[in-house]
């Protein structure tokens, strides 16, 4: 599981002339699953850790500093895209391969449960629809940028 996570001042995702989601200040969440990720590591320690330390991370301003508060600290909504690209190898030549991301079904079904549990922990949680191609618009606040790979933790 891997996530870019940008600290924005507004964002919002459009599919064709719809807007799904839309938030002010916090976060957007691009979020991707690879192949070795399955159904049974939702809820699971490398799950909970990850949405931990995504929730939990210091990126916003307070009087201590830049980047010194958590989301819950400052507020603000969070933005879920969902992302296969991120787990584009690039290796050889130059079209990208995507053979290390999860299959569709299994991906969707990830990012459902990833959706529903962050909706439990925090109340303002907007989405991209899985699988579309979306227009993601954000300003992105700094900027603050941050990788996040459930591998590292």
């Amino acid at each position: 599981m891997r996530a870019v996570l940008q600290r924005v001042r507004s964002a919002c995702v459009r599919v064709q002339d719809r807007t799904l989601g839309e938030i002010g200040p916090g976060m957007v969440v691009l979020l991707g699953f690879g192949g070795n990720d399955d159904p049974d590591m939702v809820g699971g320690p490398v799950w909970n850790k990850f949405m931990q330390k995504l929730l939990g991370l210091r990126l916003f301003p307070d009087a201590g500093g830049p980047i010194n508060a958590s989301l819950a600290d400052h507020g603000g909504g969070i933005l879920v895209v969902s992302q296969f690209t991120l787990y584009a190898d690039v290796k050889k030549g130059r079209r990208p391969s995507f053979s290390k991301a999860a299959q569709p079904g299994a991906a969707l079904a990830l990012y459902q449960s990833f959706v529903a549990d962050l909706r439990r922990q925090w109340p303002q949680v907007a989405e991209g629809e899985f699988g579309a191609d979306m227009d993601v618009s954000l300003v992105n606040w700094g900027p603050v940028t941050i990788w996040l790979d459930s591998d590292d933790l």
